[in-house]
């Protein structure tokens, strides 16, 4: 990987990251909520008993029995926290993205390297907990009622309330831990490989800025792939973690950790990636065509901000 982009950036404005980013958010969840059922499903599985197979055999067969079972309405359960969540989500996003690169300049000309734009994309990580870490927690436990049958929480709202009945604050962000451990890193490698395909994918004596559609969505899509391999082993241990019974894991991830690996081995910590990375690309290839497209309006009706 080269050191820094070829082209010049366009100046910085992480106020304009923002509203774009919070429209990049809402296309990504329209586009990819149903493959992250699936992924969750798949993560939270109980083994099956001696004898007996799997509930699920796989990302495939998954996605058969939700459709046949509850209709393509089962594909997109529990997606009103996240739409709720993924606008101010993504917009702190990248926001926090925006702002990280601007702390890094010295001057608004500053050609970032790499390694900045991989600690700016951490930063944006640790922004976006506040929000994820609750909007995942009750999402998950959505996404798994559907699947037992059982009807515990009325709606993202229902379920919301009860968390805080039960176990206060605490109860609404179980998991926070493993949120950060999956987004920092990740975000980091989101962030830079985009950068870094938009600016090897930009024509020679071309402005990035100029990039066409389909060379965004692979850059987009490219960077989903990159950011789940390296979030989807802290993202399984988060899914399982959040939606265990009270008292499960005494030790928190660690717990859950070690009864992964012992029952299950060290590949349990990629339960879900086909649908993880089957999601990943589409997903964010229109997280960031609609975040380019938010952005060339905002840079349209408010050139100076």
């Amino acid at each position: 990987m080269a050191e820094q982009p070829k082209s010049p950036q366009a100046p910085i404005s992480p106020v304009k990251n923002f509203f774009a980013g919070g429209f990049g958010g809402v296309c990504l969840v329209f586009v990819g909520h149903p493959l992250d059922t699936i992924k969750v499903r798949l993560q939270t599985q109980l083994k099956p008993l001696p004898g007996q197979a799997p509930l699920y055999a796989g990302t495939f067969d998954c996605f058969r029995k939700t459709l046949v079972k509850e209709g393509v309405r089962g594909l997109y359960k529990g997606m009103a926290a996240p739409i709720v969540g993924v606008t101010p989500m993504f917009a702190v996003c990248f926001f926090g993205f925006g702002l990280g690169k601007k702390l890094q300049q010295k001057t608004p000309d500053d050609i970032l390297t790499y390694p900045q734009l991989f600690a700016a994309g951490m930063l944006s990580g640790v922004f976006t907990t506040a929000i994820m870490a609750p909007g995942e927690r009750i999402k998950c436990l959505l996404q798994i009622q559907a699947a037992s049958g059982e009807k515990k929480y009325a709606g993202p709202l229902d379920c919301a309330k009860q968390l805080y009945r039960e176990a206060g604050i605490r109860g609404v962000y179980k998991g926070t831990v493993l949120t950060l451990m999956r987004d920092v890193p990740a975000s980091g490698m989101y962030f830079m490989t985009y950068e870094w395909l938009k600016s090897i994918l930009t024509p020679q004596g071309q402005s990035v800025s100029d990039l066409s559609v389909p060379r965004i969505l692979f850059a987009g899509g490219m960077a989903g792939i990159f950011n789940w391999a390296v979030g989807i082993p802290p993202d399984v241990l988060k899914s399982r973690f959040q939606t265990a019974p009270p008292g499960k894991y005494p030790n928190g991830f660690r717990d859950v950790l070690r009864e992964l690996v012992r029952e299950e081995g060290v590949l349990s910590l990629y339960k879900g990636f086909s649908a993880v990375m089957i999601r990943a690309f589409p997903a964010n290839a229109a997280c960031f065509l609609g975040f380019e497209v938010a952005m060339k309006f905002l840079h349209w009706i408010a050139p100076g901000l």
